[in-house]
């Protein structure tokens, strides 16, 4: 495929006339280890979330929809730059790198800042420590505040772009905006068996004179003492996971004289099936994206086609990305090259994309539109000297001061 007709391509799915309304990836992913063993998430009381079907298949969450785009976000950010000055992530270079710097510590020449990228914020623009930082604050709030108002995606694509490839929700700020993921990924794994762990902690106690053991005992029995369990001098079995005192009440630890299999201590699950990692460009709602950039008369300009054309851009290079797919402790995966890109028609057949966006020509290609994509925006990038911002302490406090209302929940 010649590079325009690429482009062309690209361009006809951001078409309001094409009938294509989502490009699809099914990904098939390994286990390292061959007993196919993996260790999904665990969540507060539930332990793993797995649901059962109704033909009695039980199916685990691997990565959810948000710890997927929060793995995808930083492909963006800046690994630093050579001896020339020359940035090490190509990718860095199609999005504003904008930093906020929390804290200092040290005294002298000899301190660290503590600084976070924007593109590691769970929540990006819209996160709390946006709002806690003032400068950053008077940026973003007008560019929310056009795409509630006007349905202009041009501020925020300018300063947030990945806001709107990944999703974000204004639940804090004033204009209390929400917009879709454009990307949406999720990892499960089929025909899961849970299986169970035990672990005995030998403490130095047993080694320890009876004078030592009677002094420590005596200290713990103060007030305000840890228990010697908390410190490590004291054997600690683990067999029974810890959870909330209201969930301790339904989930005891022994059932019917037997261990109670929904209090025992995880030991990951075994996978009788696929693990499948599923990915969505959502192309109604990148249709549906509208908004102006400032031409060099100073005066707004329908932009639609660049700001859409922008966002497929980091909406592809960000689906076909391959990951590091280790995701936790436990839990690393590889995949099983067998990946296939579909193209998702309002009715009718699904085809494949006449494309293997895998290949070094076709990433290369992508690399390419991109670039050019991106050249739109760069002139309203905020400088160099406003990309770092200070995150205030006082303006946090504000946020805790702030009645809750009831209509707008306060987490995304």
């Amino acid at each position: 495929m010649t590079d325009s007709n690429f482009e062309n391509m690209l361009n006809g799915w951001m078409s309001d006339a094409s009938d294509i309304v989502a490009l699809h990836l099914r990904q098939k992913l390994l286990p390292i280890e061959d007993s196919g063993i993996i260790f999904p998430p665990t969540y507060a009381d539930i332990g793993y979330n797995i649901d059962m079907l109704s033909d009695g298949t039980k199916v685990a969450t691997i990565d959810t929809v948000g710890s997927q785009a929060n793995r995808m976000e930083p492909i963006f950010k800046s690994t630093g730059k050579n001896e020339k000055g020359k940035e090490l992530n190509p990718l860095a270079e199609l999005v504003p790198q904008i930093q906020i710097e929390l804290h200092t510590k040290g005294e002298g020449k000899v301190t660290h800042v503590e600084r976070r990228s924007l593109l590691d914020l769970a929540h990006r623009s819209a996160d709390a420590v946006v709002q806690a930082s003032p400068t950053l604050k008077e940026l973003m709030a007008p560019a929310f505040l056009a795409l509630r108002n006007r349905s202009d995606a041009g501020p925020l694509c300018t300063l947030a772009p990945t806001s709107l490839v990944f999703g974000v929700w204004d639940s804090r700020g004033e204009s209390g905006e929400k917009r879709p993921r454009l990307v949406r990924s999720i990892i499960r794994a089929w025909n899961v068996e849970p299986l169970f762990s035990a672990a005995q902690f030998n403490s130095v106690w047993k080694y320890l004179d009876e004078e030592q053991q009677e002094g420590l005992k005596a200290e713990e029995k103060l007030k305000d003492r840890a228990a010697r369990s908390d410190v490590g001098l004291a054997d600690a079995p683990s067999t029974f996971r810890k959870v909330s005192e209201s969930a301790a009440r339904q989930m005891t630890e022994f059932r019917s004289g037997s261990p109670n299999p929904e209090r025992r201590v995880l030991g990951g699950v075994i996978v009788r099936g696929e693990v499948v990692r599923e990915v969505t460009i959502n192309l109604v709602a990148l249709r549906a994206i509208r908004g102006t950039l400032v031409d060099k008369d100073s005066k707004e300009q329908r932009a639609d086609g660049e700001i859409r054309c922008y966002l497929l851009a980091l909406a592809l290079l960000a689906a076909t990305h391959d990951q590091d797919l280790f995701l936790r402790e436990g839990c690393l995966l590889r995949y099983a090259d067998n990946e296939q890109w579909t193209r998702v028609p309002r009715r009718g057949k699904v085809d494949p994309v006449p494309v293997d966006f895998g290949s070094a020509e076709a990433r290369s290609k992508l690399a390419n539109y991109a670039n050019e994509a991106v050249k739109p925006f760069k002139k309203h990038w905020p400088p160099t000297h406003k990309l770092s911002h200070k995150f205030s302490l006082q303006e946090a406090k504000k946020l805790l001061q702030k009645k809750k209302n009831a209509d707008v929940p306060a987490a995304q």
